[in-house]
């Protein structure tokens, strides 16, 4: 079985007085009524979760709810009051600062909100320059910065300043330099919420073309019930620093864990977001499927019509053609609207 590549256990980061000995105080579990009563400010409240290789995991909530500093706890750019967080099997919490840059120079690469480029360097100056950090010679960083800026479709632009491209553009210049050091781990904070929105729906097409070619371990961080649903693996919803749910966005749709989840989730399209065979009824696989069989992997709306106005259920094959279930128009409505719509 495939460890974690990054992992926290029992994560805090609390701002106030004494920290440390606010916890202790408490054993470890302060309410989030004793943080208020005494003072503190919970950033992020025992939080645990393992993030998988090759996983995107995103994390979600309000401003304020902690997202963006449990990014940072798990990068050690901040760190923690308490807890644990493992990269590879490593504590990271037990790192020297000379190990910790190591580490961020070679493993993990960053990507902000802000694209932060140096306005004075090129596209090609400054996606090479984490690698001229690293002691990295001209030639090789120089070949390293092409193949990533080639990657990201920028190519032709290596000569131009950060000024002469679009926001887009921008902040592609600017993953290019996270993937530059070839990460094992990629955080990345907001990176598409400052771009207008057709913009922005192109670079989340881009993110997820570069993961089916690099297949990075990535914990990504947006406000975008949307933005996550199309991005994500897992998605972790936080609320005053601690992780409310985590789990895929139709379980935290159709299974909300407390009224905070469903309420954050109440206005997603369940049609979009649900698949044929969430929803399926198994067949009998020794049946030939009809001729206009779907694809479990399918969403409802795009059969929606088909269901609506027909009345007939509808054979689901997966990937090699074989039938693997059927969808009735009572099942469709019932996950949409409830049992009660169907009475």
């Amino acid at each position: 079985m495939n460890e974690p590549k990054i992992a926290c256990r029992n994560l805090w980061k609390l701002y106030g007085k004494d920290p440390s000995g606010f916890l202790k105080k408490h054993g470890g579990r302060p309410s989030i009524d004793d943080i208020r009563e005494e003072g503190y400010i919970s950033a992020v409240r025992d939080v645990s979760f393992d993030v998988m290789p090759g996983e995107i995991l995103v994390v979600m909530g309000l401003s304020g709810s902690g997202k963006s500093t449990l990014l940072r706890c798990l990068s050690r750019l901040v760190d923690p009051t308490a807890g644990e967080v493992m990269f590879e099997g490593r504590n990271m919490l037990a790192a020297s600062e000379r190990e910790l840059i190591e580490l961020r120079r070679h493993k993990m690469g960053m990507v902000f909100q802000n694209f932060a480029l140096l306005p004075h360097r090129t596209v090609l100056d400054n996606v090479a320059f984490p690698l001229q950090v690293r002691g990295t010679g001209r030639r090789e960083r120089e070949g390293l910065a092409r193949e990533v800026i080639e990657l990201v479709g920028l190519k032709g632009r290596e000569g131009y300043y950060p000024r002469e491209l679009s926001g887009g553009q921008q902040q592609r210049v600017g993953i290019a330099r996270s993937l530059a050091v070839g990460p094992d781990l990629w955080f990345l904070d907001e990176p598409f919420s400052a771009l207008d929105p057709l913009i922005r729906k192109e670079m989340q097409d881009e993110f997820l073309r570069l993961q089916k070619v690099l297949n990075k371990t990535i914990v990504f961080i947006t406000h975008d019930f949307d933005e996550a649903i199309r991005v994500a693996d897992r998605i972790a919803i936080m609320k005053d620093g601690a992780v409310e749910q985590l789990g895929t966005a139709a379980e935290l749709v159709t299974q909300p864990a407390t009224p905070y989840v469903a309420k954050f989730t109440e206005n997603v399209s369940r049609e979009r977001l649900l698949s044929v065979r969430s929803i399926m009824v198994p067949a009998d696989a020794s049946r030939k499927p009809a001729r206009n069989a779907v694809r479990a992997d399918i969403s409802l709306s795009s059969i929606a019509r088909r269901l609506v106005t027909s009345g007939q259920s509808i054979d689901v094959i997966d990937d090699d053609g074989a039938l693997i279930g059927t969808l009735d128009r009572d099942a469709y409505v019932d996950a949409l609207y409830g049992r009660e719509a169907v009475q």
